[in-house]
């Protein structure tokens, strides 16, 4: 089994924010695959499915996001999963909107979310990193994350979270550089591209 965690805080308030953009894609995961219902569960909601073939939990934490180590944990320990069985989609600042890059393990950037779970199980899981965009001055980052995305840019996070949701399976079985390069050509033929930053195959 695979635990794919979205990062984001629970709630109506925060449902808009870029700091939930983790929340939004896993939703549609879940609705692209037809893995239903969601239930209360491992200090959150989760819910379980089979996506090509391979069994996964979907888990959005409800502890708030500093505390998401706390549900990861929980889960993770569950079902006997190591970190390499752990695949978490979180927002990104260092990369520009719409852009997404998988990588394993490394530093947190400062993102409360990551700290939490590398605290509780290691450093060493997949993290797909959810380009938002970075406001420009780090004294305005807290309440930037804590924006709901902007009306002109709403179009551009459901495509990317519907294009994601479309091709999760390449991550599924592991193929992460394909994963990110389908990606990038499908955002750029829909338009929320530049042709560039092309990743590395």
């Amino acid at each position: 089994m695979l635990l794919l965690v979205g990062l984001g805080n629970p709630g109506t308030k925060y449902a808009g924010n870029r700091h939930n953009i983790g929340f939004m894609a896993l939703e549609a995961i879940a609705r692209r695959h037809n893995i239903a219902p969601w239930r209360k569960r491992f200090q959150g909601v989760s819910v379980e499915g089979t996506i090509g073939g391979k069994k996964v939990l979907l888990l959005l934490p409800g502890t708030y996001m500093n505390e998401s180590g706390r549900a990861v944990a929980e889960a993770a320990g569950f079902y006997k999963l190591s970190m390499a069985d752990v695949i978490v989609f979180h927002d990104e600042l260092e990369l520009p909107p719409f852009k997404v890059r998988v990588k394993m393990g490394g530093g947190n950037a400062g993102h409360n979310g990551l700290r939490s779970i590398s605290a509780h199980i290691g450093n060493d899981y997949r993290r797909v990193r959810l380009g938002i965009g970075h406001p420009g001055d780090k004294k305005l980052v807290e309440h930037y994350v804590l924006q709901d995305f902007a009306k002109s840019e709403w179009l551009g996070v459901e495509t990317l979270c519907d294009v994601v949701a479309d091709n999760v399976g390449l991550l599924i079985d592991g193929k992460d550089s394909s994963f990110q390069n389908k990606i990038h050509l499908t955002m750029d033929a829909k338009g929320f591209g530049d042709g560039k930053d092309k990743p590395e195959a």
